[in-house]
């Protein structure tokens, strides 16, 4: 009630309710004729009454709070709502009062039409003048770049849509492409689907043939492969047509017209995956309303998590990091964009076992996600104590950690350079994974679950940001090897399937498992470094060479997801495997990491790595690469 009396909701619930009082009298007129006996049938007083009715309805549908230049389907039904439910007790009210005799039987249906357009009517209009529909479509952005739309959806129809009521209008939209037969021919908010994805080539000549030949090609659908997306981008090189991509809905922070702007097509594009069914569900019962606190929150699966997390709701978040300025970072960029989510934020290194412990017991979380570690394999390399000290012995202090407070569950992340490791980081993560998998087999009141997936497209340290930064300094993109690939996913995937399999993981009480993302198939990093020298617009040989500058300490050719006797098993949800690699006895793994912390902080690393070659004797550390492993699913039952 208090919002009525603002003086624009005050002015458009005067005018609803002088609309009901014009209804009602122009539903008589109507039905008996403007020569009818007007005072005999008292329809004056009928009306204001009426009008009565309809001012209290008004109140509880509350439709004088509906902004009209962004009239809706859902504000049509509202004051559907509203004029169904002002005839449906005015007319029982009248009855009662005249018995409705020489009423005619029809006003009530002629009323509501009436009423229904009057109310309905003027916030059509001015939705209409808002979005610059009147004039005929497209009039007035003739001179905008021509462009072509893959998709002929939802997703294309809020482009277009969106570009329509835009007051600059950019693009020049001159028609659709669908994977859809059915939609060939259709109208899109006035704009024609031209034909299917086989034919965009054809289009092009024939819209190049009437004088609009496209500027850009945009990608809005949002289940488009990788594989597509190249298809689409030799095309558009073979017309001489830029291709820009508009994100899915799933990456969008904000659902609103702004978010719809198309950007060059990026590597992330190409080597993604159209999207996963997800039990969203599963995992939206995970988060919300819980207590989170993820370590690492400042890097890049971290920083993820975090945006993953607070999307669903948690009743506090706690972001715990060691590096001040990408914790300042994800910080900062939460509390912008959602100032009233109960947060701390907490420096400490996990190595800090009585730190880690007390944040834990203060904080009292319901789920921790451990995203800390040090990854960067040949620094590792160098720093073998560090990398031990932060990537084992600091798993083990969360988890204790978690144990001492009670939390339900930590989710241990972990990498596929744990299986068959090749150097000090991927063995000190297999570490990890095998005292989370001990003490997950004890059965105590907190569940341990090991996530294990790939490279992560743009993390820190990664080959991307290596050949992005090669790409602006004019080159060359340095490769260490012609034959080495590796598994990639973008952050988003991988942190959806993080939290999908955590979700599993405590549905399934699978104790002592390792669940694998699905990552798809390997890519050469050659390929890699060809194709974004591509979509930065340059010529490999000309514009920037490729320069391979041999194996770096500790690094494979290949990455493996699943050891040789770990074969992978199906879960029942799509991109997430289950593995089930060998177990050391829950006290001969805490023996074996007290000492190898006691080495650590002796700066022992001798006998540190003689503890991790005990521990984790499947490492082949300075030896030459293995030939690439071949695997495949094994079939529940």
């Amino acid at each position: 009630m208090k919002t009525l009396f603002q003086p624009r909701n005050l002015a458009v619930y005067c005018h609803d309710v002088a609309m009901a009082y014009g209804a009602f009298l122009t539903a008589f007129a109507l039905r008996l004729g403007f020569g009818a006996p007007w005072e005999a049938w008292r329809v004056f007083e009928t009306a204001a009454a009426f009008a009565g009715v309809a001012a209290v309805v008004y109140l509880f549908t509350g439709l004088y709070r509906h902004v009209w230049e962004y009239f809706s389907t859902k504000d049509a039904v509202n004051a559907l709502r509203s004029a169904s439910l002002s005839i449906l007790i005015f007319v029982p009210a009248l009855f009662f009062v005249t018995r409705l005799e020489t009423f005619p039987r029809s006003l009530p249906i002629i009323g509501w039409l009436v009423l229904v357009l009057f109310l309905a009517g003027p916030r059509l209009v001015v939705r209409l003048i808002r979005d610059r529909q009147f004039g005929g479509v497209w009039k007035a952005d003739r001179d905008g770049a021509p462009i072509l739309i893959v998709g002929a959806g939802p997703e294309a129809e809020q482009f277009v849509r969106a570009m329509q009521k835009s007051a600059a209008r950019a693009y020049n939209i001159l028609g659709l492409i669908t994977a859809n037969p059915t939609r060939v021919g259709q109208l899109i908010q006035g704009v024609e689907v031209l034909g299917l994805d086989k034919d965009l080539s054809t289009i092009i000549v024939k819209l190049a043939r009437r004088g609009v030949k496209p500027e850009k090609i945009v990608v809005v659908r949002t289940k488009v492969s990788g594989a597509e997306l190249t298809q689409f981008l030799d095309i558009a090189e073979v017309h001489g047509c830029g291709l820009a991509r508009v994100s899915p809905p799933t990456e969008m922070r904000d659902h609103d017209d702004a978010a719809l702007k198309p950007r060059p097509i990026a590597i992330d594009d190409v080597l993604g995956r159209p999207q996963l069914s997800l039990d969203r569900a599963a995992m939206a019962d995970l988060i919300h309303g819980q207590r989170i606190l993820v370590t690492g929150a400042g890097g890049s699966i971290g920083a993820e998590l975090v945006r993953q997390i607070i999307a669903i709701g948690p009743s506090h978040l706690c972001l715990v990091d060691h590096g001040e300025y990408n914790l300042y970072t994800i910080d900062r960029e939460i509390r912008d964009w959602r100032p009233n989510q109960s947060m701390t934020t907490i420096l400490a290194d996990v190595r800090d076992a009585p730190r880690i412990k007390d944040i834990v017991a203060k904080e009292k979380p319901d789920l921790v996600f451990h995203a800390a570690a040090l990854k960067h394999v040949p620094l590792v390399e160098i720093n073998v104590l560090e990398g031990l000290n932060t990537n084992a012995i600091g798993a083990r202090n969360v988890a204790e950690a978690c144990m001492a407070a009670g939390v339900r569950s930590m989710v241990l992340v972990s990498t596929d350079k744990a299986v068959n490791p090749a150097n000090v980081m991927g063995a000190s993560k297999r570490i990890a994974e095998i005292f989370c998998q001990a003490e997950d087999l004890r059965q105590s009141a907190t569940r341990f679950i090991t996530v294990r997936f790939g490279n992560v497209l743009g993390s820190a340290g990664s080959v991307v940001p290596l050949f992005q930064h090669q790409l602006e300094t004019g080159g060359p993109l340095t490769v260490t090897h012609p034959e080495i690939e590796r598994y990639f996913m973008t952050p988003r995937e991988a942190v959806e399937l993080i939290l999908q399999a955590s979700a599993l993981g405590l549905a399934r009480k699978d104790q002592g498992a390792i669940y694998v993302l699905d990552m798809g198939q390997p890519v050469k990093i050659m390929d890699l470094a060809k194709q974004m020298i591509r979509l930065a617009g340059k010529t490999l040989g000309q514009d920037i060479d490729i320069r391979i500058t041999g194996l770096r300490p500790g690094e494979k050719l290949y990455e493996e997801l699943f050891h040789g006797d770990e074969p992978p098993l199906p879960t029942g949800r799509e991109g997430i495997l289950i593995a089930r690699p060998r177990v050391v006895e829950h006290g001969v793994i805490v023996a074996k990491l007290s000492a190898l912390e006691k080495a650590c902080r002796e700066r022992d690393e001798d006998q540190a790595l003689s503890i991790v070659a005990d521990l984790v004797p499947e490492m082949r550390r300075g030896l030459p690469p293995q030939p690439k492993p071949q695997l495949s699913i094994v079939k529940a039952g």
